[in-house]
């Protein structure tokens, strides 16, 4: 398991180089997780100690959210004085992302035939 958290975190690294020597538009955490998956399909899916990983971080994942609420805790008085703004802003991302997951999924269903769920 400990080779797997060494791989994933060097897969990240090299996404950062990456990125940043290329001046890619992106993130480099989402380059290494590219390259990551580039190597699972190559390998032929992931392994046991690979899958064991990943249960566990998904088992503790509320954890990475800690650090973003403390930010947000810290700049409470910001996050005040643009509420309306916050709020609208995630109001309309989220009804934009359910409408196209809609279409695209519609779309997609009639072009495999099937009938959408």
């Amino acid at each position: 398991m400990i080779k797997w958290i060494v791989a994933v975190l060097g897969f990240q690294l090299v996404g950062e180089v990456s990125a940043a020597a290329l001046h890619l538009p992106v993130p480099g955490p989402v380059l290494g997780m590219m390259l990551l998956f580039g190597l699972l399909l190559r390998i032929g899916g992931p392994p046991t100690a690979l899958q064991r990983l990943s249960d566990g971080l998904l088992n503790n994942l509320y954890l990475f959210f800690i650090p973003a609420a403390v930010g947000v805790t810290t700049f409470i008085a910001l996050v005040a004085d643009q509420l309306v703004a916050i709020v609208t802003a995630v109001l309309v991302s989220s009804v934009l992302a359910m409408v196209i997951t809609g279409l695209l999924m519609q779309a997609l269903a009639r072009k495999d035939g099937g009938d959408a769920v």
